[in-house]
């Protein structure tokens, strides 16, 4: 049996979305570096990571409309080229402006362009049996990512200093450019193919003509006329405030209050990326068995009644309660994607669906920045992160509520698109 494009096509998009996962967390590893160097202060480092974050989630509506107007392929090819001229140029930086112009705008419109929209838009063209696990392979290119491409960021920037560890980054992101190139096709039928598991009867969606700015502020304002639409903005919210807003950035420190070395409290942030991996893949499996809504339900509520119980583990030893408090984090970090990437799709049409999850996935990252200043405030004004753990928790299990008032829809119910006539690829 021959083995179906989709898979090679999934293969190359995990590659590019685990590269650009490395390009983000690589900013942790050289800003320490590039202050000693430059005598700037840690205000001027964070700024640039600040704006990468902001962008890197504002860009996304707009990458998924671009994506529908000029094609995945040539839109990740332009993102991976930015980022990786973005970080060689960083090399030659001397005024703290351009490391806000490098690595805050180009670095993260580039890396925007190669967020989660990315691997929704191609798991909805690419799969239509199948599409979950497709959509919890692309989300844990995160964790993967880190765990990949990371250490040899940080083992080139401690040996050879952070000039090699930018250039590491930028052969990544040119290397992973030519494999796109090569390898990565917009739609099956330009393979002459129909999506993976599609019915012979499948209509393709037909490709939108529309200015890429315009259809993304359109696709908003239609649905943002539908309670659904405001209902995922405000759980996939929640989601970025309780996992990169307060523990990804907040944990360390906080066990570090509980007597628990850095290093070892580190480890344990490591040790949820690599459950996160697990977790989303379960996820997306199950998103192709289970109604979305309620795995939401249970998602949020389980993570907000963990935050509950999160102040009374930490200890300056690791117990085997906090243990189990790490792997269900981890496997609950970002399993809430593939079952939200669903429910765009059911609710807003596989055509319309790309550009809405990139609003949605907007909504995370505002949900994380906000998370991380609240919970930073908390601390700051208390001492303590106990106040920050249960506000996160109480919103989980409003967010698990919510979810459970989203209405069913079945996807046949949408309207069929007008097929795209096309010729098959020879």
């Amino acid at each position: 049996m021959r083995l179906h494009r989709a898979w090679l096509v999934a293969l190359v998009t995990l590659g590019a979305l685990v590269a650009a996962a490395a390009f983000r967390s690589s900013t942790g590893v050289l800003m320490g570096p590039i202050e000693q160097e430059f005598g700037w202060s840690r205000t001027t480092t964070s700024f640039a990571v600040t704006l990468n974050l902001v962008l890197y989630g504002l860009v996304a509506p707009f990458a998924a409309a671009v994506m529908e107007r000029w094609g995945i392929r040539r839109t990740v090819i332009a993102a991976l080229l930015c980022v990786g001229l973005a970080s060689a140029a960083t090399t030659v930086m001397t005024q703290a402006w351009q490391l806000w112009l490098l690595w805050g705008l180009v670095i993260g419109v580039g890396t925007g362009c190669m967020a989660l929209v990315f691997g929704a838009i191609v798991a909805n063209r690419w799969y239509v049996t199948r599409r979950g696990l497709a959509t919890g392979i692309f989300s844990a290119a995160n964790a993967t990512g880190q765990m990949v491409f990371l250490p040899v960021i940080a083992w080139s920037a401690e040996r050879h200093g952070w000039r090699s560890a930018a250039l590491v980054v930028a052969g990544l992101a040119l290397a992973f450019a030519l494999l796109v190139g090569v390898f990565l096709l917009d739609r099956p039928s330009d393979a002459g193919l129909l999506p993976y598991g599609a019915p012979t009867t499948y209509v393709e969606p037909a490709a939108t003509l529309h200015h890429p700015v315009r259809r993304a502020l359109v696709v908003l304002a239609a649905a943002g006329r539908r309670r659904a639409f405001w209902a995922l903005v405000a759980t996939f919210w929640v989601c970025g405030w309780s996992t990169n807003g307060l523990i990804q950035t907040h944990f360390v420190n906080a066990a570090h209050d509980h007597g628990m070395g850095t290093t070892v409290a580190a480890g344990l942030l490591a040790t949820i990326g690599m459950f996160d991996v697990i977790g989303t893949l379960a996820s997306g499996w199950l998103t192709d068995r289970v109604d979305p809504r309620y795995l939401l339900v249970a998602y949020y509520g389980l993570r907000g009644l963990a935050l509950f119980a999160l102040d009374a583990l930490l200890a300056p030893n690791v117990e085997l309660p906090m243990w189990g408090f790490i792997i269900f984090y981890g496997l609950d970090w970002v399993a809430t994607v593939p079952p939200t990437v669903a429910l765009c799709r059911l609710h807003f049409g596989l055509a319309d669906s790309g550009v809405v999850f990139g609003w949605v996935f907007a909504s995370h990252m505002v949900g994380a920045g906000v998370g991380a200043t609240v919970a930073g405030v908390l601390r700051q004004a208390q001492g303590t992160y106990g106040t920050a753990w249960l506000v996160a928790a109480v919103l989980c299990l409003v967010a698990a509520a919510v979810s459970l008032t989203l209405p069913p829809q079945r996807e046949e119910a949408t309207a069929p698109e007008p097929a795209v006539p096309r010729t098959p690829a020879r």
